[in-house]
């Protein structure tokens, strides 16, 4: 019994960090359908990777870091011919990134179900923000220093880098967190309406980055409405597909990226994802707080009225009413 236990457990991690891997692996290779090189580099404005990776660390703990490794280092590998130092130096910083990121959040008290802001603002400056910094800089130096980044670029790509990365974990990681404690949600909600919100968000989102009368602002109210109407598990997918409509186009030079240049496309879109994300994750979070605090209100209430119903006197007889003076006797 003991060594089928084992064998299970083993079983079980095994099949994780291949799906930690392959994860990685297929992700990567969508976010390399939209790359752009900067001076040598390889960059995307949304890998989804990183969020992948942080996701999987969330929700299995440290011990899936091997298919972080694994699943970086096939993509890289599939980017060129030769492994080099500096592809290697781009592993190991996607590797550290991740589990950085992770090691931050988990020292704050992350609870990865965002229904708090502290969770959101964590998950936006230190999963986010600073956990990519690795990436973006373990990157950025090994190519500068395989002589394939200039130094004088050094700090255009290590931004390109570092934005991509960010946007992966902003945008992917609450949908992924979302998803892992989803439920099929039961026929007497409001299907209609999120139903109608999922129309709303593909038509304007659609419109406003291929539009070249430049409303890409549409994007927000339909982010608001989710956000305020289903919280994080309605935001955080809108989000995603806005990221990606507004990447789609910005690669391709529509709507309202046409006519710019490659930087200014990659910074346009950099500032539009990270909008974006987070108006979902912060207001999503922020509605979830507010909900949470009425509902404890509501519970503390309850639980008030049966305690005051406890200790309150039972009914009981009227007292007998006695006069300050003794009767009187008649004669």
């Amino acid at each position: 019994m003991i060594r089928s236990k084992e064998a299970r457990r083993r079983a079980v991690y095994v099949a994780q960090i291949l799906g930690v891997t392959g994860a990685y692996y297929l992700s990567g290779r969508l976010g390399l359908t939209r790359q752009v090189v900067v001076d040598g580099a390889v960059v995307t404005p949304l890998w989804p990777p990183t969020g992948i990776s942080l996701a999987a660390l969330l929700y299995f703990g440290a011990r899936v870091w091997p298919g972080i490794a694994l699943g970086a280092l096939f993509t890289v590998s599939a980017i060129g011919d030769a492994f080099t130092v500096s592809r290697l130096g781009i592993v190991l910083g996607n590797t550290l990134a991740p589990l950085a990121a992770y090691a931050l959040l988990r020292r704050v008290g992350f609870r990865s179900e965002l229904v708090r802001l502290r969770d959101g603002v964590c998950l936006v400056f230190l999963g986010a923000f600073a956990g990519m910094l690795i990436s973006a800089t373990a990157g950025s130096v090994t190519l500068m220093l395989d002589d394939k980044v200039p130094p004088g670029r050094f700090w255009l790509v290590w931004s390109s880098w570092w934005a991509g990365d960010a946007m992966g974990v902003l945008v992917v990681t609450p949908v992924l967190l979302v998803l892992s404690r989803a439920r099929w949600p039961r026929l007497s909600d409001r299907w209609p309406e999120a139903c109608l919100l999922a129309v709303v968000v593909v038509v304007a989102g659609f419109f406003s980055t291929r539009s070249s009368l430049s409303m890409i602002y549409l994007v927000f109210p339909v982010i608001i409405w989710a956000a305020l109407r289903f919280q994080l598990p309605g935001s955080a997918p809108c989000a995603l597909v806005v990221s990606v409509l507004a990447i789609t186009a910005g690669t391709d030079g529509l709507g309202p990226f046409a006519g710019h240049t490659l930087m200014e496309i990659m910074a346009n879109l950099t500032v539009l994802n990270g909008c974006v994300a987070l108006t979902a994750l912060l207001l999503g979070a922020i509605v979830a707080e507010h909900q949470n605090i009425r509902r404890e209100t509501e519970h503390a209430v309850v639980e008030l009225e049966a305690l005051v119903e406890q200790l309150a006197p039972l009914p009981g007889p009227p007292s007998a009413r006695y006069d300050d003076d003794p009767p009187h006797s008649g004669r």
